[in-house]
């Protein structure tokens, strides 16, 4: 069987939204799609706010209860009946992330087990025949491997990759 690394963070997990409710919740307004369109959180906000978001990212708890994106419970699901797979996600960044993902994919992704998660700081070590990801510079030292990336706000302008914008996109390429 085939590798399939998938990255969790804006891929599996919807990150973004639920770091736009931290702000909300603590500037009173949402960052509108335009705001974001092509960049960072942290270089969507007024310069004095950029340690909020980093401050929402380590606090305890933040990636618990992130919402999965439409489709990716179910084609996760089916890709695992076909392929290796290996969830990936660059979780040493945010330490207190670690207990959050491992439970987050517990309770959503049931079906996998604790020997498919790759929790690391840098994920060059790991060599995948595929990966899905919303980071292109993971796809740098992949040797040989197709890439796939998942279509975020931050990435939209990039066109160096094969591109996937939905879970339903995934399953007709991958399936």
């Amino acid at each position: 069987m085939l590798t399939l690394a998938i990255d969790m963070d804006e891929t599996m997990a919807d990150t973004a939204r639920e770091i736009n409710l931290w702000y909300e919740r603590e500037f009173g307004r949402a960052l509108t799609e335009e705001e974001l369109h092509a960049k960072e959180f942290k270089n969507a906000v007024p310069p004095d706010r950029t340690g909020a978001i980093k401050r929402y990212l380590n606090t305890p708890g933040f990636f618990r209860h992130l919402e999965t994106y439409p489709d990716a419970v179910e084609v996760v699901r089916e890709l695992n009946r076909h392929y290796r797979v290996f969830i990936v996600s660059a979780a040493m960044e945010f330490p207190n992330s670690l207990k959050d993902k491992t439970e987050w994919l517990d309770e959503y992704f049931p079906f996998l087990n604790w020997r498919q998660y790759c929790l690391c700081g840098d994920k060059s070590v790991v060599q995948t025949d595929l990966m899905i990801d919303d980071r292109s510079r993971n796809f740098t030292h992949l040797k040989g491997a197709k890439t796939y990336l998942y279509t975020a706000h931050h990435n939209v302008l990039e066109t160096d990759y094969e591109r996937v914008n939905n879970w339903h996109e995934v399953a007709t390429k991958l399936l």
